[in-house]
């Protein structure tokens, strides 16, 4: 009868089947992961709603000469981003997102969040650009205006730090900036941006003999590059078991490791005054080439323009002028050795600048080798191809 309270659930089951339909309306409403199955006068199951992940957001900073720089973040601890630049719908297959990328063309990001095998919708940003071929649309000047060392841009360079002898067995102690973990010292910074506006990696010799500290730093994390021409302008130190290089490593060097992230090896210079040389190289799976550069009256303690014109299908490398070109790198090459071309793969890349010291390539250093040595950077920056 309407209105009469159930005095006994278990004598009066229609009255239960109402009070449990009740109840389970209540739960569904306040999401409750239990199941209610049906008793009495009848029986169902909650529908438990499909967990929600938050779609990534999509940023970007306006740059030099038109370009952006682009930044997603998700708010989903432990939680993937995969995105893709030609309009298609990104899957667990597509780029992964591991730093802020540059793009330099007309492009539509789309980026999706997955965590636990659930994704996000899709989360989309289209950017309109035409900006001609050998525009500049990025550069780190390496500006200081103080009268004092300052720390290089943290927003732009991380560091390597200790000695491990990265896989050449290489003597140097690497030092960020502010280390004061022996044998590093702020006293005696190997790395900093002088008062004249220049990156100066110095390589020295503390202590004893067969102790040497250097730096390297990179961009791994905070600022990947296109394909585009990217060069560098500096002054090389020269002496028997030291090796500066400016070189750039793949984004997914972090997922895939190394060969298979790629290796674009602007500029090594080895020992020296005899040979006074430059090596351009490529590294991927079962790929390695590399090309000598030098011609008479060269000096790399002098300043030159390193630079690389990176496209699809192709890596060239020159110095001084991009019409200088010394050597160039195809797929059609990797293939011949029988190993792959990872430089086509969509992912951008991080830069690296370092003074290595001694190890297997290129030799210890000797009674000649001068101590403290410098690698200095005037720029580093990046045009349109």
């Amino acid at each position: 009868m309407p209105g009469r309270v159930c005095n006994n659930f278990l004598m009066s089951p229609n009255c239960l089947f109402v009070l449990q339909r009740i109840l389970l309306v209540a739960l569904v409403l306040v999401g409750s992961p239990f199941l209610l199955s049906g008793c009495g006068g009848g029986g169902g199951t909650a529908v438990i709603p499909t967990p929600v992940v938050p779609s990534p957001s999509i940023a970007a900073t306006a740059q030099i000469g038109g370009a952006q720089l682009i930044s997603i973040a998700n708010t989903v601890a432990g939680a993937t981003v995969y995105y893709t630049l030609d309009g298609s719908t990104p899957n667990a297959n597509s780029l992964q997102y591991l730093a802020p990328f540059l793009i330099t063309q007309s492009t539509t990001v789309n980026a999706i969040t997955v965590s636990a095998a659930t994704q996000s919708s899709v989360s989309t940003q289209s950017y309109t650009m035409n900006i001609p071929s050998g525009t500049l649309v990025w550069s780190e000047d390496f500006t200081n205006t103080t009268n004092a060392n300052i720390q290089p841009d943290p927003a732009i360079w991380t560091y390597d730090a200790g000695a491990t002898g990265y896989g050449n067995q290489e003597l140097e102690d690497y030092c960020a900036w502010g280390s004061n973990i022996p044998p590093c010292t702020t006293a005696n910074p190997n790395v900093y941006v002088g008062t004249d506006s220049a990156l100066h990696i110095v390589a020295l010799q503390p202590g004893a003999s067969g102790t040497y500290t250097s730096a390297r730093i990179r961009s791994q994390g905070l600022l990947s590059l296109p394909y585009g021409r990217i060069e560098a302008r500096m002054m090389l130190p020269e002496g028997q078991g030291l090796w500066p290089a400016f070189w750039l490593l793949g984004n997914n060097y972090a997922t895939v490791g190394w060969p298979a992230c790629g290796e674009l090896d602007v500029m090594e210079h080895v020992n020296a005054p005899v040979p006074d040389l430059i090596l351009g190289s490529v590294h991927g799976s079962h790929y390695d080439g590399s090309q000598p550069y030098t011609v008479p009256g060269y000096s790399a303690a002098g300043w030159h323009i390193y630079g690389m014109i990176w496209s699809k299908g192709s890596v060239q490398y020159y110095v001084d002028s991009p019409s200088n070109i010394y050597a160039t790198f195809t797929p059609a090459m990797a293939a011949s050795q029988g190993g792959s071309w990872p430089f086509d793969s969509g992912y951008p890349s991080f830069m690296i600048l370092n003074l290595a010291v001694g190890g297997t390539f290129p030799g210890s250093p000797d009674g000649s080798t001068p101590f403290p040595s410098q690698m200095i950077v005037d720029y580093v920056r990046l045009y349109t191809n």
